[in-house]
């Protein structure tokens, strides 16, 4: 049995998948409005990014209320990728409530222990994280850093198995640029909705040292890389 299939772990996700589902629904309806407006997928992702770039703290200060978490699939996903990497020190920007953390974690559990590293901008998501990771059982392998991802990852302490950038699109390639040169031959790179054309540039550009790809998840954009030089 692997830490996902314990009682404790399975029981708490599937009670926080519950959860941000329903605190979630309206935000991702009145998104789907505007996907499937007059000016689509370009139009919606062109104005958050505008938004972002004005001034992203405020914009993200919005949904600090919303889990915007992973799916359950995809969250299985990233446990299957971090047990396949061995991975034993891993970075993930945008905690939000742990979700994806806890499945990242379980993973490190099972490859025989490691760190976590995460950053969060908003303090309530950070205590909300912790706890929920302490009611997993595997606090003691992460250490979520509240406040701007820009500061907070500027030391991540090690050579990196693993990221997920899952925070404001707009600095998915700051944030990689931070951790870069961390990153181990053969380290993965998760960009949850990497919308951000500078970002998928960078990665698909083999100059840059990678190899990588838009993984098929219902069009959100998931863009799947290794650190190949």
């Amino acid at each position: 049995m692997n830490t996902l299939q314990t009682s404790r772990v399975a029981d708490l996700l599937n009670d926080l998948h519950r959860d941000a589902e329903n605190s979630d629904r309206e935000h991702f309806e009145a998104m789907m409005t505007i996907f499937n407006g007059p000016g689509g997928a370009e139009q919606m992702i062109s104005d958050i990014l505008a938004g972002e770039r004005a001034d992203y703290s405020t914009v993200y200060r919005r949904y600090a209320d919303n889990f915007l978490a992973v799916s359950p699939e995809y969250g299985r996903f990233l446990y299957a990728i971090a047990r396949a990497r061995g991975a034993t020190r891993i970075v993930e920007f945008g905690t939000s409530m742990g979700i994806s953390t806890i499945y990242l974690a379980a993973a490190l559990r099972d490859n025989g222990g490691g760190h976590l590293i995460g950053s969060e901008m908003e303090p309530g998501k950070v205590a909300r994280a912790r706890a929920n990771l302490d009611a997993a059982g595997l606090g003691d392998l992460v250490e979520i850093r509240a406040g701007d991802a820009l500061e907070t990852l500027k030391d991540v302490g090690g050579a990196v198995d693993m990221v997920l950038v899952d925070g404001a699109f707009s600095l998915y390639l700051p944030v990689l640029k931070l951790v870069e040169q961390r990153l181990k031959p053969g380290a993965v790179i998760l960009g949850e909705n990497a919308f951000e054309p500078e970002y998928q540039a960078y990665v698909r550009d083999p100059a840059n040292g990678y190899l990588s790809f838009s993984l098929p998840d219902a069009g959100r954009g998931n863009e799947f890389s290794v650190r190949v030089a």
